[in-house]
Parts: structure tokens; C-alpha cells; sequence
């Protein structure tokens, strides 16, 4: 590419890009010629394989035509011709009727209709053209036809014999730069064969561009990348010259066109080239069959929800459940523990249907330990002693039983009981005990002279639906008399199957009762 004025020499035209061209060169006070964009260079060569081959079908050459709407169809070979949906670019023909800017064609099955034709001769050419529109510039990649509306003319008819150039771009309107200046050459002989004949006036053919009032000139048919356009509207004019510079006179060798450069365009051509976009995600532009591999999302790691930590309160030694006895087995008579409970409780009999609840139990008073002749010649009445409640922090300790002063008779030790306490949840209500009159420690002497047969005891078994619960201890008055042991009478244990014997009535603390030793 030279200078206006400046005498370039005659090389092969080329049909690819220059070799080792630099990467920018001045060739005017405002434009210089750049490399193509890097996604540009690395699709080309997947195109590289195709010779595509036009034909146009519909009009024929020099038909007369009775209509001034006329229907163009195309055909071709060895290109596939189609548009990405989402990026809208492929490969596809530039249409062009007499010398107006081209029409894009992606779609071979719908023909091209041109409305409102002028009468007389027309001229239509089209040739294959990559997705970013450079034209292929092998043989058999342009087609030519001229036909005639009603009648014939001497307008738009090239002379064939003469070179012709067929302008491309730039065209329309561009987001980014470089812009892209290209064109298509007919009967101009290449270079090398053209010095073989001195003759020819053709031989030294050369392209004038003029650039906004800024003209350079270039000997070689491939498309440039230009940069230096001012935004807004710009004028671009490609010229056709002989040997000695001279225009050549022939149909369409003079083309001008208005472009607008508006940067920062949002189109895919513009982000192609402002580098937006990789190879990859564009590749479909090219290749019909290429599908776009979505992006691996990165795995989200769920956090996991933690559970919130219940701490268990700790239960008071005082208040461990124990292990209810099984209702298969009879319940036997618990140890003997004070209710840990401060304030005294009514007496209250649970019912088996519902569940009890907590009332107060009133302390029974406790029997005296001998009999009314003692009372009397005493003159005084025992007084109660008060339940002492353990401390919460201790376990619960047998209360301490005094005795009176009895001869040395060890009673048979009985069986050790499980320990059962009420549990957390609820306090079980203590089952109403009528005192039980304690066995004669004494033997038949003292009975027949009372006159007495000592009444056996009779236990109350727990009710299965609740834990059993302690009875307060009351001792039956026994007279300080030293006899011999009486005969031990049997125990009568109740069926935890069957109904509990009823209870005997307790003598009354208030009368005292009257012995044979009152007479005595």
C-alpha cells in the first residue's frame, strides 16, 4: 500500500492477509492499516477448507423481464450458509443490484425480492462472504448477471472485457474499530502476468481509497483493517486505475459510500473486535454443529444448619426415678423414706381412673408408745413429732426409730426393699394409710389377760398405674411388759390382681382404750 502519487511495484495479488505485515502502518496523515482482530485470525482458518461455488438461478442472463418486481434466487456449493440465532452472524452472500449497497442473504430457501425496479437493464452480483463480511476471493466465489425490465438500456451494463471492481465495505454503520475495508476484483490479471504483456494496460492495476478527503493507494486484492475514523458520519470512495493511474471508464469502477462510526457499539461484530468476546463462545458463527458448552456453575457448598445443643438439666440425686415394680409380680412393701417434702400434705386417696394431684397432707399425730395407764398416771399427752425433710443436696436417710426399752428379742431382718423416689415429672400423691396396729410383741399371757387376740396387719399394695408411695410411720401403742414371744402369725399379702382387702379401722388417739391392766 502506498501514497497517493507514489508508484507501487507490481506484486501477485494475494488472496489471504499479507505476510509479515506489521502490526500497524501509517499509510495517511489520519489512518493507518492494523492486524484483523484476534478472534478474527483464529476462526479464519476453520473456513480456510471451503471453495465455495455461486450460482445464480433466477434472473437469467439478459432475460426480458414483464414485471417490475423481480425474484432472485441463489444457489450454492461447498459453503454452508446460514445465521447463529443468538450472535445473528455466519456465513452468507453479499446481493448486490447495480452499484447500491449489498443486501445480506443467510437463507438460501427464501428468495430475495426486488420491489420497484426502474425499466431498462439491471445488473446483479453476488458473491460469498465470511461472517465478519470479508469476501472469498477463490474462483467460481462471485456470479454476475444483467437483465432487463420491459426493455433494454445501456445503463448498468459493464463492459465484460474491461476489469471491474465491486465494492464491499465498510457500509452501514460500526461500534468499534478497525473498520474493515474490502472489495471484489473482475478481469483484473494478476500482476506477474501482466508485465508479461507490455501491452496490457491493465498489468499495473491499482485501488485508490479516499478516506474522509484522504486518499492512499494499494496493489494488492485482500482485505484491510483501517483505524482512524472520527465518530459521526464518514465518506469512503474505492476507485479502479489503470497502468498510468488513471481511472478505469467501465460500470461501477467508482463507488462511494457514507458509513457512521458510533464507538462502544453493542452488536456482536463490535464486541468481536473490541476483544469481548473469545473464539469459543463466537465459534458457532462459523459451525453450524458447534454447541456453545455451558459454564461449570461452581458447587455451592451448603452450610450445614446446627442443630442447637439442649443441655440436659442435671437431676438432683434426691429426685433419680427408680425402676417401677412390674405388674406381673406382687409389689412388695417399699423401705421405709420420709417424704423429702417441707410442707405437710393432705391426706388424699387417688382414684385408679385419673391421675392425682399434688394437695397438701396433713402429719398425723403419733400414737404414744404406751398405753393409756401410763398416759394417765403421766397426766400427758405425747405430742407429734414433725417430719424432718433431708437436705436436696443429701439422699434421703431412714428416720431414726427409738424404742423402748425391750428385752433383748432380735426380730427376724427383713427382706431389703429397692429404693423408689417420685419421679421429676410429676410427685405421685401418697396413698391413704389407715395405721395398721402392730403384732403383740408380747405372748399369749398378755393377751389372755387383756382378753384380746392382737388383729394380724394387713398391707395395702401400691396401684400399679402409679409408683407407691411412702406411708407415714405410726407405731401402736405397746405396754412396757416383758413376756414371751408370741406364736408370729402369717402376713396376708394382697393380689396385685385381685381387689385390696378393706382396711381396718384404726383405734382413736383421742379415746384411750380401757385393758384389763386399767383394772389392774
Amino acid at each position: 500500500m502506498t501514497s497517493c502519487g507514489e508508484k507501487a511495484d507490481s506484486q501477485e495479488v494475494s488472496t489471504g492477509y499479507r505476510e509479515n505485515s506489521p502490526q500497524i502502518s501509517q499509510i495517511s496523515k489520519q489512518f493507518s492499516e492494523v492486524s484483523p482482530p484476534s478472534v478474527i485470525q483464529e476462526l479464519r482458518p476453520i473456513l480456510e477448507v471451503y471453495q465455495p461455488q455461486v450460482t445464480i438461478v433466477t434472473p437469467k442472463f439478459d432475460e426480458v423481464l414483464q414485471d417490475n418486481k423481480v425474484t432472485a434466487s441463489f444457489q450454492v456449493k461447498d459453503l454452508p450458509i446460514f445465521k447463529d440465532p443468538q450472535l445473528q452472524l455466519g456465513p452468507h452472500l453479499h446481493v448486490i443490484l447495480d452499484n447500491q449497497p449489498y443486501i445480506p442473504v443467510y437463507d438460501l430457501n427464501q428468495p430475495l425480492v426486488l420491489p420497484d425496479l426502474s425499466p431498462g437493464s439491471h445488473t446483479l452480483r453476488v458473491f460469498a462472504s465470511r461472517p465478519w463480511h470479508e469476501s472469498f476471493k477463490n474462483e467460481g466465489a462471485y456470479a454476475q448477471t444483467t437483465f432487463h425490465v420491459f426493455t433494454k438500456t445501456d445503463d448498468n451494463t459493464p463492459d465484460p472485457k474491461l476489469p471491474l471492481l465491486t465494492y464491499s465495505r465498510p457500509q452501514s454503520s460500526y461500534g468499534a474499530e478497525p473498520i474493515l475495508l474490502d472489495f471484489y476484483l473482475t478481469n483484473a490479471p494478476l500482476h506477474l502476468v501482466g508485465k508479461e504483456n507490455a501491452n496490457d494496460e491493465f498489468s499495473d492495476w491499482r485501488i485508490r481509497s479516499t478516506i474522509n478527503a484522504e486518499s492512499f493507494i494499494f496493489d494488492r486484492w485482500q482485505a484491510v483493517y483501517l483505524k482512524g475514523f472520527r465518530p459521526g458520519k464518514n465518506w469512503v470512495k474505492l476507485e479502479f486505475l489503470d497502468n498510468q493511474g488513471n481511472p478505469v471508464k467501465n460500470a461501477f469502477n467508482t463507488t462511494v459510500r457514507l458509513i457512521d462510526y458510533q464507538p462502544n457499539g453493542k452488536d456482536t461484530l463490535s464486541r468481536i473486535v473490541r476483544g469481548e468476546l473469545t473464539a469459543d463462545e463466537v465459534r458457532g458463527i462459523v459451525d453450524p454443529n458447534y454447541k456453545l458448552a455451558p459454564k461449570p456453575t461452581p458447587s455451592v457448598e451448603k452450610t450445614p444448619q446446627t442443630q442447637p445443643k439442649v443441655e440436659k438439666q442435671p437431676i438432683p440425686e434426691t429426685e433419680v426415678p427408680m425402676a417401677a415394680p412390674s405388674p406381673s409380680v406382687s409389689p412388695t412393701l417399699p423401705e421405709i423414706i420420709e417424704s423429702p417434702a417441707s410442707e405437710p400434705q393432705p391426706e388424699v386417696i387417688p382414684t385408679p381412673e385419673s391421675t392425682p394431684l399434688p394437695e397438701k397432707v396433713t402429719p398425723q399425730p403419733r400414737k404414744p408408745r404406751f398405753g393409756g395407764f401410763f398416759n394417765r398416771g403421766a397426766g400427758k399427752v405425747p405430742t407429734p413429732e414433725a417430719p424432718v425433710a433431708p437436705s436436696p443436696s443429701l439422699p434421703p436417710t431412714l428416720p431414726e426409730i427409738i424404742e423402748s426399752p425391750v428385752p433383748e428379742i432380735i426380730p427376724p431382718t427383713p427382706e431389703p426393699q429397692p429404693e423408689v423416689t417420685p419421679t421429676p415429672e410429676s410427685t405421685p400423691l401418697p396413698e391413704k394409710v389407715t395405721p395398721q396396729p402392730t403384732k403383740s410383741r408380747f405372748g399369749g399371757f398378755f393377751n389372755r389377760l387383756t382378753g384380746k387376740t392382737p388383729t394380724p396387719q394387713v398391707t395395702i399394695a401400691p396401684s400399679p398405674s402409679s409408683s407407691p408411695t411412702l406411708p407415714e410411720i405410726i407405731e401402736s401403742p405397746v405396754p412396757k411388759i416383758i413376756t414371751p414371744p408370741a406364736e408370729p402369725e402369717p402376713e396376708v399379702t394382697p393380689n396385685s390382681e385381685s381387689t385390696p382387702l378393706s382396711k381396718t379401722t384404726a383405734p382413736d388417739p383421742e379415746k384411750p382404750e380401757l385393758t384389763k391392766n386399767t383394772q389392774l
